[in-house]
């Protein structure tokens, strides 16, 4: 019957795509799509994946057609990508593909009839398994950068890019999301986290200057810190580490970086601050005072001072978030010269995460800053926001 999947061509479906794992390219998901379509009722089946800006919606390179993208604001389908959850629009549903906390884009189905709730959930698994899919074969070809480019990137760019981890991360209580702009030119910004146990790693860079050789000094920090961070180290030897290696290999060079750790059992967050701005700290819709910085000299010049890098600690609350940035954020000038400034963002920041996810906010927020400078911006931009929502303890009841 028209309109309903049975359940032996669904799993029929499902092992189609999951031969995929074994022998393919990415470009090899739009066809398997296609042929998979008839099984699941459907007209068509398409990966549409956010570009590198996160403004629109493009089809996968290797999708047959001329399928035009689909901007984010203002379509159903950025709708989905903007909530993570599924929109439809009569026989149209636009299902998010997420990899874990992370966003890549929809999947776009349109179908005969209108679908019901079990249609629904049936292509929310096809969903699922389509990102995990694009995530684990996204390295063996660059049909998804490809995808995602919209200008040629920049060679500094392209070795920083190589080099973080996914924009999103969510687990144990605790969400880190970042951006970074601009997105194709970007040479001296980073970030960097990896949650282990229940300590989430944080850590935030802006190196000096721009272009290769910025990003080569940005390179070996993110790298050192790693190195650092899985040898055991605590947050002052870690510190030590980075400052030693790059005073070694970049003599007179400095990088300005936040080193946090948040254990998300008690919410305690311990910080160095090696010349950088202070985290923005936002509870219950109010920005609170700024935690002390600097606590320590900017990365490669730690050996000017003999004492010991400053660890800070704060106890959060439920709730709280942490917005960790670099100056061209603050720093962002609108044509008349005026600072974007802190005021500004932590006010921009708590009308932004009342309307939406902190992925989202974070999305909206570079979008401003590239809107304050007329699309042109004048420094690295960087951002990273940690939230710590412990799950409320279930107490058993005695009845």
């Amino acid at each position: 019957m028209a309109g309903v999947i049975r359940v032996s061509d669904s799993m029929e479906a499902v092992r189609r795509l999951l031969d995929l794992r074994y022998r393919s390219r990415p470009e090899d998901l739009p066809t398997a799509l296609s042929e998979v379509a008839p099984l699941l009722d459907a007209v068509s089946v398409t990966v549409l994946l956010v570009d590198y800006e996160q403004l629109s919606l493009w089809p996968l390179h290797g999708t047959s057609g001329s399928l035009k993208p689909r901007p984010v604001d203002g379509t159903l389908a950025g709708h989905a990508f903007c909530t993570a959850e599924t929109t439809s629009e009569k026989t149209c549903l636009w299902l998010p593909l997420l990899h874990g906390a992370e966003r890549l884009g929809v999947l776009e189905v349109w179908l005969r009839e209108a679908p019901g709730d079990r249609e629904q959930r049936d292509f929310g698994v096809i969903a699922a398994l389509v990102a995990e899919l694009i995530a684990s074969r996204r390295f063996y070809g660059d049909a998804v950068e490809r995808t995602r480019r919209r200008l040629p990137m920049q060679l500094a760019a392209e070795i920083i890019w190589n080099q973080l981890p996914p924009l999103t991360f969510a687990a144990n209580g605790a969400l880190v999301t970042a951006v970074l702009e601009p997105c194709y030119d970007v040479g001296g910004d980073a970030f960097d986290y990896a949650a282990n146990g229940d300590i989430v790693h944080v850590a935030l860079f802006d190196t000096v200057g721009h272009g290769i050789s910025a990003s080569a000094l940005t390179t070996l920090t993110l790298n050192t810190y790693r190195n650092a961070r899985r040898s055991g180290l605590d947050l002052a030897d870690t510190y030590r580490s980075i400052d030693k290696w790059i005073r070694a290999q970049y003599p007179g060079a400095f990088v300005t970086a936040l080193l946090g750790e948040l254990d998300t059992g008690t919410g305690r967050y311990r910080r160095i601050a090696a010349g950088h701005p202070a985290e923005l700290h936002i509870r219950g819709g109010l920005a609170l005072p700024a935690l002390p910085t600097p606590t320590a000299l900017p990365l490669g010049l730690g050996h000017m001072l003999p004492r010991q890098p400053g660890v800070t600690e704060l106890l959060l609350e439920p709730g709280d978030t942490l917005m960790l940035y670099t100056d061209g954020i603050t720093e962002a000038r609108s044509a008349d010269g005026e600072l974007f400034g802190l005021d500004r963002l932590a006010a921009f920041i708590v009308e932004a995460m009342a309307q939406g996810s902190p992925a989202e906010t974070m999305r909206k927020l570079i979008h401003a800053i590239v809107s304050y400078e007329n699309g042109e911006l004048r420094d690295d931009a960087t951002a990273a926001l940690v939230q710590w929502q412990p799950s409320p303890v279930v107490t058993p009841s005695p009845w």
